[in-house]
């Protein structure tokens, strides 16, 4: 899996944060279902926007570590 991520904003952290806190193990599984309603309406912004977010998760959630260790 590619681990690199984009964040539009802050946001993105924010609502990642608030479905780990509110659907925990589910929490990647709520982002893509927000991503696929806003893909299946037509918004293209908010399915990246959540596709992003489900990524982050994923990463967030994740026992390996992701990028250059220190």
């Amino acid at each position: 899996m590619d681990k690199t991520i984009y964040l539009p904003d802050r946001g993105a952290v924010a609502d990642a944060a608030d479905l780990m806190l509110r659907f925990g193990a589910e929490a990647g599984l709520e982002a893509a279902i927000r991503a696929n309603r806003s893909r299946d309406l037509g918004n293209h912004v908010h399915f990246c926007r959540w596709r992003s977010i489900e990524r982050l998760i994923l990463v967030l959630g994740d026992d390996m570590a992701t990028g250059t260790l220190h």
